[in-house]
């Protein structure tokens, strides 16, 4: 069987059957993307790439108890996988016991589609969205804009076997367009980005048209001090500063006291409220649109994964209903720990219970406030807190009197996500939405504009 027809399945049961360890599991991602390029209202490249990475797994059980090790690579053919999963072997042989031990997975319906072949994208992804694009570009001559940015697709075919018996695969399109326009003096510029499972539900006129909007508002300039201001977040802000939420959100971190999600004197704050609006933050692996994986896929573990959680069903869960929290991140071994339901992260999140009302109906029932594009370069503070800092970046506009009257300079702003939801007074319409700083590792979210009295803007930024 030459290396090229060997199909990912083929090369989760060879891997399998090569085990001497006491478990194996073994992790084939497959993955094909396409991408467009384009600068100055024109194309510049596209291109078409595949690659196949191979994660195995092996335990191997002592006196003192089960030992993992973990050996990932990429481009892997079958005359690559008994090195590979020898190197696996003894890495756990010179582990030490794995304090996150579990019983393997078992009982998991095996996936109808384990042993077909892997998805694909190709260029074809863009056979409505490019013809668009061409469109927009013409529209952006015209008014005197250059347009700039990527689009990319990527499918992934994800197949994991286990010796206890899974079969699992889950196929997950993600598709990313991140779109500049440019005033041709440079001087002003306006940023707009989209996720989408196949980009045909991407309109390149409309962000043309709200980016042109943009640049006409930046035509004025306003400078401003640092300060505290009323400041409506975009769903893309929303969604970044909300992720980092989730990313901070496990159990056991909260239990033992290091997080925001610490109880003084003990415990975590699961139960308590957290905002005043009903607002509902969750996870469903199976929300149209925002599909991910319904089973764990854990390459390694770490404080919000296990890889003996391998193949565990993830279903839908409510991180906080109606403001209050509901659940923290759990993998079988710190549920345990702390005495919480299993809830592994979800590859999703949405904010619902918002008022309903869009970005420019909320602007147009501001008195004076300021109205962001997207953050950045956002880094913590105080994990106790979960203070955050980071940039505001591609447009920060002024509004006065329900319209926008001019681009204003940029900050550095300081807050905690969790205390935003606290003050929060008003939330949008949910949308999906791109998160700009998290991107490249998070991109189904659905989050709505957010109305915070009080953002703090704790310096001004002149280098962005």
């Amino acid at each position: 069987m030459s290396p090229r027809t060997v199909t990912p399945h083929e090369i989760v049961e060879r891997a399998l059957e090569l085990s001497r360890a006491d478990g194996c599991a073994v992790i084939a991602d497959e993955t094909s993307s396409a991408n467009l390029r384009w600068a100055g209202n024109a194309l510049t490249t596209n291109g078409v790439t595949r690659g196949r990475t191979l994660t195995v797994i092996a335990t191997v059980d002592g006196k003192r108890g089960t030992a993992t090790g973990v050996v990932s690579r990429a481009a892997v053919t079958a005359d690559d996988l008994e090195p590979l999963v020898r190197a696996a072997e003894e890495a756990a042989a010179q582990a030490g016991p794995a304090e996150d031990a579990q019983p393997p997975v078992t009982g998991v319906p095996h996936s109808a589609t384990f042993t077909e072949p892997p998805a694909e994208t190709s260029s074809a992804v863009f056979a409505r969205f490019a013809p668009a694009l061409g469109e927009a570009f013409a529209t952006a001559r015209a008014g005197g804009r250059e347009l700039y940015g990527f689009a990319q697709h990527e499918m992934t075919s994800s197949y994991l076997g286990t010796s206890a018996g899974l079969r699992l695969r889950h196929d997950q399109p993600n598709g990313t367009l991140e779109l500049n326009a440019k005033s041709p003096d440079r001087t002003r510029s306006a940023w707009a980005g989209r996720a989408t499972r196949d980009f045909t539900d991407v309109d390149p006129a409309q962000l043309d048209a709200d980016l042109a909007q943009r640049l006409r508002w930046a035509e004025r300039r306003i400078d401003l001090p640092a300060g505290r201001y009323e400041t409506l977040l975009p769903p893309t802000a929303v969604a970044d500063l909300l992720i980092y939420q989730l990313w901070s959100a496990g159990a056991r971190d909260a239990a033992e006291g290091r997080t925001v999600f610490s109880r003084p004197g003990g415990g975590t704050r699961v139960g308590e409220r957290l905002s005043p609006l009903p607002l509902t933050l969750r996870s469903d692996p199976h929300e149209p649109g925002l599909e991910c994986a319904p089973f764990v896929l854990a390459h390694s573990s770490g404080d919000d994964a296990s890889v003996f959680d391998n193949g565990l069903p993830v279903g839908a869960t409510e991180w906080i209903a109606d403001g209050k929290l509901r659940r923290l991140s759990t993998t079988r071994h710190s549920a345990a720990l702390t005495g919480l339901p299993v809830a592994p992260a979800g590859d999703n999140l949405i904010l619902d219970g918002g008022a309903g009302r869009s970005l420019d109906e909320m602007v147009a029932d501001t008195e004076r406030g300021l109205l962001l594009t997207c953050l950045w370069y956002i880094r913590e503070v105080d994990p106790a807190t979960l203070l955050l800092t980071g940039l505001t970046r591609d447009g920060v506009y002024l509004v006065e009197h329900g319209e926008v009257v001019g681009e204003v300079n940029n900050f550095r702003f300081n807050e905690s996500p969790v205390d935003l939801l606290g003050r929060a007074t008003e939330a949008g319409r949910t949308e999906q939405t791109l998160p700009r700083e998290w991107g490249d590792w998070f991109t189904r979210a659905a989050m709505p504009a957010l109305r915070v009295p009080d953002f703090n803007m704790s310096s001004v930024s002149r280098g962005v």
